[in-house]
């Protein structure tokens, strides 16, 4: 289960203390990885050194709607800073108006722009169909990013099982799906393990671990 988790505090209150709490249960469990804002990446990685826990930060959060300029700049400066994955929001309304190439090469000017690091790319399917949630993923498919993730967390709901099923049959092989949203339990976890994810994000990383 540890190897799955994204261990996130995102929280517009979160402080120094929080992220020290948060990577000393990354280091105590061996997450995957900690996701953090920005402002805390050079403190995480620090934090995490001589560990194998990845640190992981947000791009264009949680809306998605800032320009694809000032999204490569923000994930180039955190993989300057420290950061090993990068989860970027799409732009939301670029999708819904059918821009497709938009969506795609505001993705692919990030994946490039960051050296090889993990991109994980947040569509936020409460807002989106269910044509949409398809046609995300196919575009995922096309750009060669290593994740699609459901939530930022903030939307008017987290994943559910049919956007997993959605995207698992739309997904190539060679693209991973990180569920996330509204995931708390040790029982969540597992459902959507059970049906292909291969990260988890959430902020109830320690008690999910602790039930376990």
């Amino acid at each position: 289960m540890n190897s799955y988790i994204d261990s996130t505090n995102l929280n517009a209150w979160t402080t120094i203390k929080d992220i020290e709490n948060l990577c000393n249960d990354a280091r105590k469990y061996s997450f995957a990885s900690v996701c953090v804002h920005p402002y805390y990446v050079p403190f995480a990685k620090k934090a995490l050194e001589g560990t194998n826990v990845q640190v992981g930060t947000v791009v264009g959060f949680p809306l998605g709607m800032n320009t694809k300029e000032v999204k490569a700049f923000e994930a180039i400066h955190a993989v300057e800073e420290g950061a090993d994955e990068i989860d970027m929001v799409i732009n939301i309304g670029a999708l819904k108006d059918k821009d497709y190439e938009y969506v795609k090469d505001e993705i692919e000017e990030i994946r490039d722009s960051i050296d090889g690091k993990v991109l994980k790319v947040i569509i936020e399917t409460c807002y989106l169909t269910e044509e949409e949630i398809k046609k995300m993923t196919e575009i995922c498919n096309q750009t060669y990013v290593n994740y699609i993730k459901t939530s930022t967390g903030f939307g008017s709901r987290g994943v559910s099982e049919r956007d997993i099923e959605i995207i698992m049959e739309n997904k190539n092989d060679v693209l991973e799906v990180k569920a996330s949203g509204g995931i708390k339990t040790y029982e969540d976890a597992c459902k959507y393990i059970d049906m292909g994810v291969t990260r988890i994000g959430t902020s109830h990383g320690k008690e999910i671990m602790e039930k376990k």
